[in-house]
């Protein structure tokens, strides 16, 4: 199955600002959210994929190797020139590493109320 474009998820054209992107990004972690909806398996889903989207958009640098080379360039296969680290993205987050990087972002209970 391909990949969905990463704006697209979010919401967002390819101008979006830092901030945009944030509040985006927010929206869709706090509805999707396992601890709101436990045993959802499409909620889940698309937590894992906007956590994904965010992740590349909100740095600078892989942002930029997204916008050129779009999902390829976290590939593994890409060849020396690959973006090291971020191999694993080729392959998808799962829900665990999805849940780490919106808790290092947003941090504990205090998204939801």
């Amino acid at each position: 199955m391909a990949k969905r474009d990463y704006y697209e998820i979010l919401g967002l054209s390819k101008s979006a600002s830092e901030d945009e992107i944030k509040k985006a990004y927010r929206k869709l972690a706090v509805k999707f959210h396992p601890d709101k909806n436990p045993g959802d398996k499409e909620a889940e889903e698309k937590f894992r994929e906007a956590t994904e989207a965010y992740e590349v958009l909100k740095d600078a640098k892989k942002r930029a190797q997204y916008d050129q080379f779009g999902h390829a360039a976290f590939e593994s296969d890409v060849g020396a020139g690959g973006y090291g680290g971020f191999s694993g993205f080729g392959g998808g987050m799962d829900i665990s590493d999805a849940l780490r990087a919106f808790m290092n972002d947003f941090g504990g209970d205090s998204v939801f109320g």
